[in-house]
């Protein structure tokens, strides 16, 4: 399941921390499984696991206490939109209940069509921004008002064919 190519990326990691402190790369190594295979399965968790020389479980307590990692199969683009409370006083709700009207599921759910996984997020830093949402954990999206999310939406069903 893990490549050669995954075990380089994880030694390029795991060479960032002092000899014998290779845990300390659970993170990044987990990042990497998730960037190359879309979510983090249990059989991901032991191979990291292995890798580093921890038990799986601890693998597992850093999968599961991030929401950053998926531990589930996601659509081609997540839409983590932020719903603290400077987010939900600049409109972080009715961005999430557009979206759910917009692309026709429930907070949590994918697209039947695979191209969209609509989460609820904790704080992403950007309060001064809100409403702010993550595209594929990576990508901030700044007040994101109906207009905006209509926007993003569209182009990203266009440049995937699926408009």
């Amino acid at each position: 399941m893990i490549t050669e190519a995954t075990r380089e990326r994880f030694a390029t990691e795991v060479a960032k921390y002092p000899a014998g402190q290779q845990r300390s790369a659970v993170m990044a190594c987990l990042a990497i499984v998730q960037q190359e295979q879309g979510w983090i399965s249990q059989d991901s968790e032991v191979e990291v696991a292995a890798y580093l020389g921890m038990p799986p479980i601890a693998v597992h307590e850093v999968t599961t206490f991030y929401n950053m990692y998926n531990q589930k199969p996601v659509g081609k683009f997540k839409l983590a939109v932020c719903t603290n409370l400077p987010c939900q006083l600049r409109g972080g709700g009715q961005a999430m209940e557009h979206l759910q009207g917009k692309l026709g599921i429930a907070m949590g759910d994918t697209t039947s069509d695979g191209l969209f996984t609509l989460q609820e997020c904790e704080c992403l830093g950007a309060c001064g921004d809100a409403p702010v949402m993550l595209v594929n954990d990576r990508d901030m999206c700044s007040y994101m008002d109906n207009g905006k999310l209509d926007t993003l939406i569209d182009g990203l069903r266009t440049a995937e064919g699926k408009a």
